[in-house]
Order: structure tokens, then C-alpha cells, then sequence
């Protein structure tokens, strides 16, 4: 691709996107659409899930359910729209190619990185906290169980991608299960269908809105990004046989099945357990899920939700190794990375890229451990404004190819209700940012992602136009050969 054409790329949109990405073809492609739905479903089911639920009950009363059908119906807005675009582009480089098309190269760059920041940032709190649980196990440190953990995953993300996807789809599966049985049991105690057990009523559920407004409005802020990973399934679609088609299929099946797994889990904890008695739980045993499967009468409830709980974590690392390495890869494509990163091996795996995702979680722990506070809170706290960014970075996108797109007949999915429901989308996002503003911990993420966001975007630009200026191969999305498939 000439400079001229790459850069029209991101002047004007979606025209030139599909000779993009050339070096693409050399990953693998043997991800199918079960792996997608099952990683999608899994990477929205973390540990966050199973110890965090309390907080926004806490904060909100049982009306926390307003707050995770307003925080629920943004992200499947989100997801849908980021599905349409990926969809019509499929790109390893997901919603920072999008941006880079919608807007310049500054724009993907900026989000691009910003989104390996946080991946990277989480990475180290996974690790470590599974590895704290593990060493308790075996009455050892955590670091060494931490360390088998990384060389397990190393090898699972050297080999073919498929092998990827299996590993992730059983882990995934399993989560999901304990979702299902955490359900069955908990609507059986309900409803008094277990043997001892009466029906519990609607007691807890009174008073609704303990704390008002302000209260749902703080539950919100707790739970608004509880959905945070869903968007992985984006990268991985790019090394699917048919891209387009399987992140159609995946985009579907995920987001009602994630709405549904969260309130009724919800639900189920409000009617079985006041809200009073919730807040964040440090250990499994304080987990509301520990506490209602324990109501059932089930023998060693805390042991099972331990392993639940460093399974959540485990499989949430390897999903990230995975995306981190391949958005290294897109990007060094772009020309926003080093051109070695490109390089693949046999199994068609970028090797330097996933090398690299793993030496930066291992400094991610190492500041996790022996950090200074104040900076650990700061980098860690982040997380929220950083998907702030990128789920408003999805929607501008949106908002700006869909014409387009529309135009060349490339989108298999679509966006309901555009373009009042992105505005609208937008609007929320806009409201979250405004009201994280008046919440101390919230507002220092907003000022540290946004100084960080501009920070980013200026070096974009810099970049971008020295890309330019040497005719670097700022490649975007798929080649043709798999653009064909859709």
C-alpha cells in the first residue's frame, strides 16, 4: 500500500480499509464461532463477578438492578455497534483500527495503546491474585504458583491458535456452568422448592432505593464496567475461518446471554441476602455467591468457589496475553510498533508479540508487589476511564463509517435504531464521565485517562506523520483472501 493510500485510509473512512492488513494473512485462522461465543461469554464473567456484586448492592440497595439494566443496555449497544464494524472489517486491530479509519492514524494509535495499557494493568492484578489464592493452598509464596501459572499460559499461547481457543472455551464453559447451577440453586431457594427451605418473599427486597438517587447513581459508578472484556471477542474473530460470519453469530448469542447472567445473578442475591450485609469481599467465603450456595446446604461451598474464583482469573490472563499480542502485532503494521513484532512462527503465532505481552505482565506484577501505593492505585484505578474512552472511541466510530459502510453493502449487522440510539449511546457514556467526576476515587481515573488520552493522541500525530513521511506500511484490516469468506 502506497503512503498516499494509507493515509486516505484514515482521511476518509471505509473506502480503501479492505486491501489493509496484509500481513494478517499469517496468522492462523482456526478460532470457530463456539470458541467466540464462549470466550465473549467468559471474558464479561470474571472474578469482578463472583467478589465484586456486593459493592454496587451496598451502594444502591436491591435498585442496583436499575443500575445494571442502564450500565447492561450501554454495553450491548456498544457491543452491537462495534460488532457491525468488525463485521464489515474484521481486523486484529478491532476498535483501533476502526478509529484509525473513522478519524486518522492519531485516533488508533491513541486508543490502540490505551487499550494495551489497561489490558497489561490487568493482567498483573489476575496473576497475582490467583496466585495468592493458590499459594494459600499449598502453604507457599504466590509468586510460585504465579510463575508455573505464566509458563503454562506461554506455552498455550505459542502453539496454533486453536489450541488457544480450547483451552479458553473449556475454561470459559466452566465459568458459564457455575452461572447456570449458582441460578438454578438460587431461584430453587426462592421459591422454597429445596427440602428445608421456605419461601424467602420480597422482604430484602424493601426498602428498594434505600439510599435514592444518589445511591443507584453510586451503584452505577460500581458496576458500569463489571461488562469490561466482552470486546475481546472482537480481536480474536479476525483468526476465525469466516471472520465476518463468526463475529456475527458470537456478537448475537453474547450480549443477552451477558444481560441475563449478571441480573439474574443479581436478582437472586437481593432476594436471598440484604443488602446491608454486602460490600466487597477480599476472600471467597465473603463472596454473596459463596453465601447463597452455602444457604443450599452444599459441602465445601468456599473451597468450590475458590477454584472457581483463580479460574475466572487464570482464563481472563490468557485471554489477555492473547489480545495484548495480537494488537501488538496490528500494530506494528500500522507502524505504531516495531516491524519485528510482525514476525510469526510456524503455527502462525507472533511470537515477539506475545514475548512481549508477558515480559510487561511480569513488570505489571513486579509493580503490583514492590510499587510504590500511590502509583499502583493510580495505574490500576484506571481501568474504568480507559473503557470509558474505548466505548465512546466505538460509538464516534460508528457514528462516522456507518454510511459508508452502508454504501458498499458490507454490513451483515447492523446497529438498531441509528442513528438516535449511538447518540443516545453517546449521551450516557458522556453522563457516566460526568458523574464519575463527582466521585473521588472516579474522578482521579477521568483526569488520569484523559491527561494520558492526550498525551497518546499528540504522539499519534507525531507518529502518523512520521509513518507518512517514510512511507511506512500503515496497514488497518483483513486482506482480501479473507474478506471473501464473508
Amino acid at each position: 500500500m502506497s503512503t498516499e493510500h494509507a493515509e486516505g485510509a484514515g482521511a476518509t473512512g471505509a473506502a480503501a480499509a479492505p486491501q489493509a492488513e496484509v500481513g494478517n494473512r499469517k496468522l492462523g485462522h482456526g478460532l470457530q464461532v463456539r470458541h467466540l461465543t464462549m470466550m465473549g461469554l467468559g471474558s464479561a464473567v470474571g472474578a469482578g463477578l463472583f467478589l465484586g456484586t456486593g459493592v454496587g448492592i451496598n451502594a444502591a440497595g436491591p435498585a442496583v438492578l436499575l443500575s445494571y439494566i442502564v450500565a447492561g443496555i450501554v454495553v450491548v449497544f456498544v457491543m452491537r455497534m462495534l460488532g457491525e464494524l468488525a463485521a464489515a472489517r474484521p481486523a486484529s486491530g478491532t476498535f483501533a483500527t476502526y478509529a484509525r479509519m473513522a478519524f486518522g492514524p492519531w485516533a488508533g494509535f491513541s486508543m490502540g495503546w490505551l487499550y494495551w495499557f489497561m489490558l497489561i494493568m490487568v493482567m498483573g492484578t489476575e496473576i497475582t491474585g490467583a496466585g495468592a489464592i493458590m499459594g494459600n493452598w499449598f502453604g507457599v509464596e504466590g509468586w510460585i504458583p504465579g510463575l508455573i501459572c505464566v509458563i503454562l499460559f506461554t506455552v498455550v499461547n505459542l502453539f496454533a491458535v486453536r489450541g488457544f481457543g480450547e483451552f479458553e472455551y473449556w475454561f470459559s464453559f466452566i465459568k458459564v456452568a457455575v452461572i447456570v447451577f449458582f441460578l438454578a440453586v438460587g431461584v430453587l431457594l426462592v421459591f422454597g422448592l429445596l427440602p428445608g427451605h421456605e419461601p424467602v418473599g420480597v422482604d430484602n427486597f424493601s426498602p428498594f432505593a434505600p439510599n435514592g438517587i444518589s445511591g443507584i447513581a453510586a451503584g452505577l459508578l460500581a458496576v458500569a464496567f463489571a461488562f469490561g472484556g466482552i470486546e475481546i471477542v472482537t480481536i480474536a474473530a479476525a483468526e476465525s475461518e469466516k471472520p465476518a460470519q463468526a463475529i456475527t453469530a458470537a456478537v448475537r448469542a453474547v450480549v443477552w446471554r451477558i444481560m441475563v447472567f449478571y441480573l439474574g445473578s443479581v436478582l437472586v442475591i437481593c432476594a436471598l441476602l440484604n443488602y446491608t450485609t454486602l460490600d466487597e469481599a477480599d476472600v471467597a467465603a465473603d463472596s454473596p455467591f459463596t453465601r447463597v450456595l452455602g444457604m443450599a446446604d452444599i459441602p465445601g461451598v468456599v473451597g468450590f468457589m475458590e477454584i472457581i474464583i483463580v479460574l475466572a482469573l487464570l482464563s481472563a490472563f490468557n485471554a489477555q496475553i492473547y489480545a495484548t499480542s495480537r494488537l501488538m502485532f496490528s500494530f506494528s503494521h500500522q507502524g505504531n510498533a516495531p516491524k519485528f513484532f510482525r514476525k510469526v512462527s510456524s503455527q502462525k503465532v507472533p511470537l515477539a508479540a506475545v514475548g512481549c505481552s508477558l515480559v510487561f505482565a511480569f513488570i505489571s506484577v513486579g509493580l503490583q508487589l514492590w510499587g510504590p501505593e500511590n502509583l499502583i492505585n493510580l495505574l490500576f484505578n484506571a481501568v474504568g476511564g480507559c473503557l470509558l474512552v474505548i466505548w465512546l472511541g466505538i460509538v464516534a466510530s460508528e457514528l462516522k463509517l456507518r454510511r459508508e459502510l452502508e454504501a458498499e453493502g458490507s454490513l451483515s449487522v447492523k446497529m438498531w435504531g441509528w442513528p438516535t440510539l449511538p447518540i443516545l449511546t453517546v449521551v450516557a457514556l458522556v453522563a457516566l464521565a460526568v458523574l464519575m467526576l463527582f466521585d473521588e476515587t472516579a474522578r482521579d481515573q477521568v483526569i488520569t485517562v484523559t491527561i494520558a488520552f492526550a498525551l497518546l493522541s499528540a504522539l499519534g500525530w507525531y507518529v502518523g506523520r512520521r509513518n507518512a513521511a517514510g512511507g511506512a506500511d500503515n496497514s488497518a484490516v483483513l486482506d482480501d483472501d479473507r474478506l471473501s469468506d464473508r
